[in-house]
């Protein structure tokens, strides 16, 4: 298909002053959390391509509104990205919506979804995950009377105007040709990133190819970090308007904290106001540059920790960041590791710590017996089976891919159900699972890529740390970076900020760049 050439258009931010903290002239607003909730909208556009829209009620492409009868309202006031999302759904023209976990993106999906159902046409929800797949459509059964599924493994009410699925199956649907697409009107891609992956990106940039140009599209994310190329690709394949939505207005705001292995402590390193603390980084480095001191006057045999992080004094650093966590009220926590077996390796080193009371116990064990009756006799024997239900009734869970899927499930009912305080998972739950806890700790900033040991980007770190922090219930979500290395105090000093060059419909974020052993992990405040 020959592309045309498209440009953007970008408005400039709106802020809603209400709820903003009133500051005295004595304050100085570094002090105080900005809750200004800014809206920055684009659009791309085909060169020569004209709206026929009513602009009275409408708007403009760069200034959409919407005056007209809503297909559906809320019990609370939209934010600005809200109202300016639906806007760009109401003139009938796809949509991106970069927003932060649990700043309501959710609220723009149910919306489309509103539209189609007044209209008397079809709409598809997509997720990379059939966790998230399932989790979305109890969600979306609650709200909508005519919702369906389908997943590898399930397949609900197929012939429903709403229907939820893993985008694996909608590339199949474009490949037979289904005739279901001929009554769709909106398709919904929700964690939009997820098309960076290496291995499955394939499956969501054959599915936008493929769609049918009449179809309009909506997508979400939190960490869309090309968002206007992104919408430009769009705009030149389907020959049509994208918008573009970035808010980075976080409900709960974070306190990420730094733990050094081997030492003693917490370093908060930028705190809820997005300051970064030289204070206690210039502490951290002090901790670090003793620690090298340390091992160089120990003999090989008696060196001060060891380097999966455990320690010659008090057990895995694991085990006292955990007790650290429970005692100072911090739960739920979700530990997020990058392989399987340190996910079941960090559980079963809580042996001697018990987060559960009595009676939470017999709920547990009930929930459990009641599970696994899902399951043949001789299947509940298994290993995988029998070794859960010792660390489900302490409130400790493991949560990756290898598990069963019955096992998975259960963990995520009991966890959403405050049964389980400890969570050992792999970054798969981080992906879209409606599932926040007070405290996210990372026990590594290094993770298998398939070709090598990397730093995690800012997107992957954004992703992870946005499940701290619990929306009417935290006051702020608390992020914990455990961090392994023996980092050169002139290496470590490389600490700096920096603007993201390739964030432009993000202006003025900021960078926190570690360069250790030669190699910049990036984490962006947010």
């Amino acid at each position: 298909m020959d592309e045309s050439p498209s440009h953007v258009k970008r408005k400039q931010p709106e802020e809603n002053l209400e709820g903003k903290e009133e500051v005295t002239s004595q304050e100085s607003l570094s002090k105080k959390r900005n809750l200004a909730r800014t809206c920055v909208h684009e659009v791309a556009v085909s060169s020569g391509y004209s709206s026929n829209k009513d602009e009275s009620v409408h708007g403009t492409l760069s200034d959409p509104i919407f005056n007209g009868e809503r297909a559906k309202t809320y019990p609370f006031k939209l934010d600005p990205f809200q109202e300016v999302s639906v806007a760009c759904l109401e003139r009938n023209e796809s949509v991106l919506v970069s927003a932060h976990t649990s700043a309501g993106k959710t609220a723009v999906a149910e919306y489309a979804i509103a539209m189609a159902f007044r209209d008397k046409q079809r709409v598809l929800y997509t997720s990379p995950l059939k966790a998230l797949s399932n989790q979305k459509y109890r969600e979306l059964s609650q709200e909508f009377s005519d919702v369906g599924l389908m997943t590898g493994d399930v397949t609900l009410s197929p012939n429903a105007s709403c229907l939820v699925m893993t985008t694996e199956i909608l590339r199949g649907m474009l490949y037979r040709g289904s005739e279901v697409l001929k009554e769709v009107a909106w398709v919904i891609f929700d964690e939009i990133h997820y098309m960076k992956d290496r291995e499955r990106g394939v499956v969501w940039e054959e599915s936008i190819i493929f769609l049918p140009p009449a179809i309009k599209m909506v997508f979400l994310s939190a960490t869309m970090s090309n968002a206007t190329e992104f919408a430009e690709w769009i705009c030149n394949i389907h020959k049509q308007p994208c918008h573009v939505v970035y808010t980075d207005f976080r409900p709960t705001p974070l306190q990420h904290y730094v733990f050094p292995m081997g030492g003693s402590g917490l370093y908060l390193v930028v705190d809820e106001n997005e300051q970064f603390r030289e204070d206690n980084f210039l502490k951290l480095q002090d901790t670090f540059v003793k620690q090298n001191l340390a091992d160089g006057n120990k003999s090989g045999n008696g060196r001060a920790r060891i380097a999966k992080g455990g320690t010659t004094f008090g057990g895995s650093d694991i085990y006292k960041i955990v007790k650290m966590i429970m005692e100072r009220k911090f739960q739920p926590v979700i530990i997020f590791s990058f392989s399987r077996r340190e996910c079941e390796e960090h559980a079963m080193s809580m042996s001697k710590l018990d987060f559960n009371s009595q009676e939470e116990k017999e709920v547990v064990d009930q929930v459990f017996k009641n599970a696994i009756l899902c399951l043949n006799e001789e299947d509940r024997d298994l290993p995988a089976i029998k070794l859960m239900l010792p660390l489900l009734q302490r409130g400790i869970a493991v949560h990756h891919s290898g598990l069963l899927p019955l096992i998975k499930e259960l963990v995520e009912l009991l966890f959403q159900e405050g049964l389980v305080k400890a969570l050992f998972a792999t970054e798969t739950f981080a992906m879209g699972l409606n599932m926040p806890a007070k405290t996210v700790v990372f026990t590594s900033v290094k993770k298998w890529d398939g070709d090598s040991h990397r730093y995690i980007g800012s997107g992957e770190y954004i992703q992870m740390s946005g499940r701290a922090g619990r929306r009417g219930k935290d006051e702020r979500g608390i992020c914990i970076i455990m961090i392994d290395e023996k980092a050169s105090l002139s290496s470590m000093h490389h600490v700096r900020f920096c603007e993201i060059k390739n964030y432009d419909n993000a202006a003025n974020r900021q960078l926190i760049i570690c360069d250790l052993q030669d190699t910049e992990f990036a984490i962006r405040v947010s």
